[in-house]
């Protein structure tokens, strides 16, 4: 039976479906994109916010069109969505047959299997239990890049996510099943590994009685086959020393750090619960860019939470005219439900959130265009991630880029590459926010 899976969300989340998609191979089956052709379909939900629900939401009910027809025999519903609203969706969409929690990912094929038997399925397990590993998992990404989920859940509580309740609290990963993971990883041509959690600067704190993301980063930066290491989710409290010192010397890891900061108001930071101020927000950019003047700076942030006001949309304006952050996100506000901020009084109407994220985003676009124009006439290496249609232009990424939310670099060759290529490459224009460049033959 061909099983078609749609998986939604972040990059976490893709994780769980390479490892889902590991399993039911294992058991046999065999999957199709082709949403006419599937028997069995899997949606593995997301729940961070507003629209990643809605988005779930449809995407379940459009799948649930196809069992009215026949044609799908089996529809399945995991992930955060429905960890948290298994109930509702049993109600609500009563076509879905098997609900498969954040946890219980390992018993995706029993699911299954209960529901060809003739039986509803509801799997859960404990919502801290540890995170999975050996799974076989079937990569998604193409081949030459993957995401190494080094940890799992949160335990920073932060007044407008709901994560810690569907994720539950951080637990790392053991270092030796990563290193073995990441081995297989290598030895399947993945060439770029990209480090994911909740929260990546505490890894091993739970485990190794410290953090120990640093010594992570040298150990995977031994393996053969390996080239880029990049880093994402790093909460800039925890950043210690013994890590830039990593990124800084370790030739593998890239010169890359996504530190979301949400604001940079410190009475919104407070609100929020986040642990940091402004002050040692930019003590801390600082002194990434001192230890390591190349480094690529990424930051997402929150526009209109509760109580916000003009004044302190103008300090983060204001910080981010300052720090000139390389690539930067925003997100508008979302009343999440069972969290502390969605009761908290001075709600800021969407159409406000909507036009300060406007407004965030023009001075970003400003920025990132004076850093684009900045890069040209520098060397940099270079991974092929395909070729333009009927042109000879490759598309490429720098290690400036993460894959999915950053830009490309357009590589003007006649030359044969191939996907997962490292190329050196002379910067020799830019267009907005992607570079444009050439083969570089000679330093």
């Amino acid at each position: 039976m061909k099983i078609l899976f749609i998986s939604l969300g972040c990059d976490k989340n893709l994780v769980d479906t390479e490892d889902m998609l590991g399993l039911l191979q294992q058991k046999g089956y065999t999957f199709t994109d082709d949403e006419n052709e599937c028997e069995i379909a899997v949606v593995n939900t997301c729940c961070f916010i507003g629209d990643a629900k809605e988005e779930s939401i449809n995407t379940l009910l459009e799948m649930a069109e196809l069992k009215k027809t026949g044609q799908l025999k089996v529809l399945v519903a995991a992930g955060c969505l429905a960890q948290r609203y298994r109930e509702e969706i049993q109600q609500e969409i009563p076509e879905v047959d098997a609900i498969v929690g954040t946890t219980a990912i390992t018993q995706i094929a029993d699911a299954i299997e209960q529901v060809l038997a003739g039986r509803t399925a509801q799997m859960f397990q404990e919502i801290d239990a540890l995170p999975v590993t050996d799974t076989g998992r079937v990569l998604t990404t193409g081949g030459h890049y993957a995401y190494l989920k080094i940890a799992e859940g949160c335990n920073k509580r932060c007044s407008y996510c709901i994560i810690p309740k569907v994720r539950g609290s951080h637990r790392s990963v053991p270092m030796e099943a990563l290193l073995r993971e990441a081995r297989e990883l290598a030895d399947q041509g993945v060439k770029e590994l990209i480090l994911v959690a909740q929260e990546t600067t505490l890894y091993g704190v739970d485990l190794y009685g410290e953090k120990s993301l640093h010594r992570l980063l040298h150990a995977l930066a031994q393996i053969p086959g390996i080239f880029w290491i990049r880093i994402l989710y790093c909460y800039p409290e925890e950043i210690t020393e013994e890590l830039i010192q990593a990124i800084k010397n370790e030739p593998k890891v890239c010169h890359y750090l996504d530190i979301p900061i949400q604001h940079a108001s410190d009475r919104i930071l407070r609100r929020m619960g986040r642990r940091t101020t402004q002050t040692q927000l930019r003590e801390m950019i600082g002194h990434l860019r001192e230890e390591i003047p190349d480094i690529c700076l990424r930051t997402t942030l929150i526009a209109g939470f509760p109580g916000e006001t003009q004044e302190d949309h103008e300090k983060l304006m204001d910080f981010i005219k300052e720090m000139e952050f390389d690539r930067l996100g925003v997100f508008t506000y979302s009343q999440e439900e069972d969290t502390p901020a969605a009761e908290m009084p001075d709600q800021i109407p969407q159409e406000q959130k909507e036009a300060w994220q406007q407004e965030i985003m023009e001075l970003q676009q400003e920025i990132a265009f004076d850093k684009a124009e900045d890069m040209v006439g520098s060397v940099l290496t270079v991974m092929i991630e395909g070729k333009v249609a009927d042109e000879e232009v490759y598309v490429a990424r720098t290690y400036r880029d993460a894959p999915g939310v950053d830009g490309y670099l357009f590589v003007n060759t006649s030359a044969s590459l191939m996907t997962g290529d490292l190329v050196r490459v002379r910067v020799t224009d830019c267009n907005e926010y992607d570079l444009i460049g050439e083969i570089c033959h000679e330093e």
